[in-house]
């Protein structure tokens, strides 16, 4: 795909001359206006540069490229004025985070130059960041296996809760989805520090006492401190700390490389996810479990309890059958317990098979230590 470079100016004979100029060398759109210009952001990006005048009416450009930081950080910004001074390089750089500052008129060489160098410098961003978002993601699917064979239960709940997460991260158009994704497959992690009994009777809804409800609430905080020390995954572990808070912070420590808002309201969002789940295990239908969330307005707002209305839970089609110990696969859910030789409970009821929890039931089955067949649902 050709590098797309946006032009927006409020003279139309100038954005027309950059085209005639530069059709050759790039693939050129423009834009009269700011305002034109984040709609064509909007609905016809990713542009790899966009380059704006500084004087145009209702928002210039200092003002109209720190709106394009905001809804499009890749993207690099430049800004191309007929008069230089420093109070107009100041604002651009401070508001609009430029990449380049260019004076009116500009020859074509410099231009080409400057944009070229604007396209390698978003090619590395977006290479880096895609990198970087493969990388985590990694890291995070090796925690999870690992989390779904220590501790099956807690695993099936994440995934529960990562569902929501993504119907309400894309519903309120959330960027780099992944992030609240992995907020929510990663945040019962700190389950496994706790004994497995407290554990399943809480995720059953079962009364605690006061000792074993503070023990259980403390698992957010367990879970943010063992992943705030993994490089880049700091505003993950923020938005893992507040899932059972009363009152979550509109400040986060450390978020220069996210926009603090998305990670407050990426954390509102798990906090809720996580409440929508507790009222689903009861049973609940979707319709009462919304009803009942209106009801604590002091949580939660009512646009994040109304995005919920659509949900629809995974309805994958699956049939009972029962199946080899050997031949599970990854998809199939348990429809019995699992117990070894011993009587202790390996799996229960209702699990999902993964990869991880795979390899723990072939290692179970070689060693004879459960039972050949077991009763399971298969996706058809």
């Amino acid at each position: 795909m050709a590098d797309k470079i946006l032009f927006v100016d409020d003279e139309p004979s100038v954005l027309e001359g950059y085209k005639r100029l530069l059709h050759h060398e790039f693939e050129v759109d423009t834009a009269f206006g700011a305002e034109q210009a984040l709609a064509e952001i909007r609905n016809h990006g990713p542009y790899s540069v966009v380059i704006s005048d500084m004087r145009m009416p209702g928002m210039n450009g200092a003002q109209f490229l720190a709106q394009v930081r905001k809804s499009a950080p890749d993207t690099v910004r430049m800004l191309l004025t007929g008069f230089a001074d420093l109070n107009t390089a100041i604002d651009a750089v401070n508001e609009g985070n430029i990449f380049r500052f260019l004076t009116k008129p500009c020859e074509k060489d410099l231009l080409v130059k400057v944009i070229t160098t604007g396209v390698e410098q978003y090619h590395l961003i977006t290479t880096e960041r895609e990198l970087l978002e493969k990388t985590l993601m990694g890291s995070i699917k090796v925690l999870a296996d690992v989390l779904s064979a220590a501790s099956p239960e807690t695993f099936g709940r994440s995934v529960r809760i990562a569902r929501c997460v993504r119907h309400l991260a894309r519903k309120f158009s959330l960027p780099s989805v992944w992030r609240f994704e992995a907020a929510a497959t990663l945040s019962q992690v700190g389950c496994v520090m706790l004994d497995i009994e407290l554990v399943q009777r809480a995720f059953a809804g079962a009364r605690l006492s006061l000792e074993e409800q503070s023990r259980f609430n403390a698992h957010p905080q367990i879970a943010m401190e063992l992943l705030a020390g993994i490089p880049r995954l700091e505003p993950i572990a923020w938005m893992i700390g507040q899932q059972l808070t009363k009152d979550i912070p509109n400040e986060v420590p450390g978020s220069a490389a996210f926009l603090e808002k998305d990670i407050v309201l990426g954390a509102k969002i798990l906090k809720l996810a996580v409440a929508f789940d507790n009222l689903r295990i009861k049973p609940t239908t979707i319709e009462d479990a919304i009803a009942q969330l209106h009801w604590r307005r002091n949580e939660f707002t009512p646009e994040l309890v109304d995005a919920l209305i659509d949900f629809k839970p995974q309805a994958t089609r699956m049939v009972l059958r029962k199946v080899s110990a050997q031949k599970l696969a990854i998809g199939m859910i348990l429809d019995q317990e699992i117990r070894n030789r011993n009587g202790t409970v390996l799996l229960t009821k209702g699990n999902e098979i993964t990869p991880a929890v795979l390899i723990k039931l072939d290692n179970f089955s070689r060693a004879g230590q459960i039972d050949k067949e077991v009763m399971a649902l298969v996706p058809l």
